[in-house]
C-alpha cells in the first residue's frame, strides 16, 4: 500500500475516521534521521506482511497543525494507532527501522 501524505486538509478523512491500524511518520525537511529512515519506511509500507496497515507521512514544516494536535514535539516521531487511539509512540534521533517493525507487530 502506498504511503498516504497527511495534510491539515485531509487529516480527518484519512485518519480520524478509520478503523484500520495506522502508523504515522512525522518528519521535516531538515531532519537527517527522518530522511535516512524514509526508504526503509517505504519498504515496510509496500511489504505484503503489513498490507492491512495504513502507512502515513506528515511533513511537519507544511502541516504543523496535525503535529500540534497530536502533541508531536520532536522529529522523527512515529505514532501507532488502533481504532483511532494511539497505542505506541517512538520519538527521537535514536529510532531505527527495527523499532518501527517492533511497533508494527501489535498489528499483525
Amino acid at each position: 500500500m502506498p504511503i498516504i501524505e497527511i495534510t491539515n486538509e485531509n487529516f480527518k478523512n484519512e485518519f480520524a475516521e478509520t478503523k484500520t491500524p495506522v502508523v504515522m511518520d512525522f518528519w521535516g525537511p531538515s531532519c537527517t534521521v527522518c530522511k535516512n529512515l524514509m526508504p526503509d519506511y517505504s519498504e515496510l509500507a509496500e511489504s505484503p506482511e503489513y498490507k492491512n496497515i495504513k502507512f502515513c507521512s506528515v511533513d511537519t514544516s507544511q502541516n504543523r497543525r496535525v503535529a500540534v494536535n497530536l502533541r508531536v514535539m520532536s522529529l522523527p516521531t512515529f505514532l501507532f494507532f488502533m481504532d483511532g487511539r494511539e497505542i505506541k509512540r517512538l520519538s527521537g534521533s535514536k529510532i531505527r527501522i527495527q523499532d518501527i517493525k517492533n511497533g508494527l507487530e501489535k498489528f499483525v
